[in-house]
């Protein structure tokens, strides 16, 4: 079959069109996107790359009202009587988010979780705090602990929440007054009081800390994780 020319240039015309877009797919960086965004995901979780510290204050009470706290006798048991408790030190990001599950390195041996009970009652908290956010310290299991209890021993509680063997009703706001107040060296804002779901409850009060461990303003971050509520229940040390 002879084509006319016209229809020649036409077939012609079709082969390169076939040809160039054959060539774009096998040049085309398909890979580029996701290798970029796990390089920057790997940095952003590499240990010790953080900007400050939040230390969460557990109201120990409040957490030994849930299933969960009836069920863990190394904290709730009825020969415990625990108030303010070491939750974590947590590192954190100055814009947002925070490093978590960075990996890698030993675990807490028997010495290290026995160290920090007195404080942080429950082996599987301690486990589960140092996997978690102690992996992304840059530390060893006993550094990240020790720092830990450095950092609620510089953090004085307020006489009237130490100990109370009655129930208080309180706002939020004069709670986080308060431990300003008994804190000179933190800045106003370097406390945050957070409450249960339902907001009826008082759950922790966070401190924002440097690495080196000193009072600083918390973020907008964790500022925003606040209590709304105008008055929250603390239930008594039993």
């Amino acid at each position: 079959m002879i084509l006319s020319l016209r229809t020649r240039t036409r077939f012609a015309l079709a082969s390169a069109v076939v040809l160039l877009s054959r060539c774009r797919e096998s040049t085309a960086p398909t890979e580029t996107k996701p290798l970029t965004a796990l390089t920057k995901k790997q940095k952003r979780t590499a240990p010790g790359k953080f900007d400050f510290y939040v230390m969460s204050l557990s109201w120990s009470p409040g957490f030994c009202a849930t299933p969960a706290g009836r069920n863990d006798d190394t904290q709730c048991g009825p020969q415990w009587h625990f108030a303010f408790v070491l939750h974590g030190l947590w590192p954190q990001y100055e814009k947002r988010g925070w490093p978590h599950g960075c990996g890698g390195g030993e675990r807490p041996d028997s010495a290290v979780v026995d160290a920090v009970l007195p404080i942080m009652p429950s082996p599987k908290l301690v486990n589960h705090e140092w996997s978690k956010h102690g992996t992304c310290s840059g530390l060893s299991p006993k550094e990240y602990f020790d720092e830990a209890g450095e950092a609620f021993r510089s953090v004085k509680i307020p006489a009237a929440y130490q100990a109370p063997i009655k129930q208080i009703t309180v706002d939020p706001h004069k709670v986080q007054s308060d431990f300003a107040a008994a804190n000179p060296a933190f800045p106003a804002d370097g406390f945050v009081v957070t409450c249960t779901n339902n907001g009826r409850f008082l759950q922790e009060v966070r401190a924002c800390l440097t690495k080196e461990l000193a009072g600083r303003p918390c973020n907008r971050e964790v500022l925003r994780s606040a209590c709304k509520s105008k008055r929250v229940i603390m239930r008594p040390v039993r």
